[in-house]
């Protein structure tokens, strides 16, 4: 979405120290979603919707232009498209000192550093009157709890966050969802259903 945060690192690039690959590429996604620019399809795929937003930045808009047909958030981070917007997000970081060698993977410093953001950005209480941007920095930092708290039906229809269920079974096998592990799903790109 742009600018950046507060804690001087874009939504995306503090998932990926905070939560790994996939972590980025959700919060790329949950970007997009909030921007209008990408709609739920059947079994957990996504895909472009409507004009591309202005302003963008680099990683969303290679995740956007990958979306252009339905897949994935796990298809998403094995696109090689995806994966080199990956390895060059970890370029800044890695020049901050925030990624260990050979791997460029978080170290320790990246892991006390997002400890911190994490303790003076605590999950909030509830969704309404957050900003898109405050939306962004909470799943960054607190991953699926986020999800849950503030995008839950976006995040389940993307297949974001394991599904909870709270009926039993059979109540499960006779949902109007599908099977038991809600496999068939009744979205389809170019109507996948409204904001959270």
């Amino acid at each position: 979405m742009g600018g950046g945060t507060e804690i001087g690192w874009e939504p995306h690039q503090i998932a990926l120290l905070g939560g790994g690959p996939r972590a980025a590429v959700t919060v790329a996604v949950v970007a997009l979603h909030l921007l209008g620019a990408v709609e739920t399809g059947p079994r957990g795929t996504l895909c472009a919707a409507g004009p591309e937003p202005e302003g963008l930045e680099p990683f969303e808009g290679t995740v956007l232009d990958c979306l252009h047909e339905p897949l994935t958030v796990r298809e998403l981070v094995r696109h090689p498209d995806v994966r080199l917007a990956l390895a060059l997000t970890r370029i800044p970081l890695a020049e901050d000192g925030l990624l260990g060698r050979p791997w460029l993977r978080p170290n320790r410093g990246a892991r006390r550093r997002v400890a911190f953001w994490r303790e003076r950005h605590p999950l909030p209480v509830v969704r309404h009157g957050l900003t898109d941007d405050d939306t962004l920095l909470a799943v960054a930092l607190h991953g699926d709890a986020a999800l849950r708290l503030l995008l839950p039906r976006f995040a389940e229809r993307a297949w974001l966050v394991e599904r909870v269920e709270v009926e039993d079974r059979d109540t499960r096998r006779h949902s109007p969802r599908g099977g038991p592990n809600g496999a068939s799903r009744p979205f389809s790109c170019g109507g996948g259903g409204g904001a959270d």
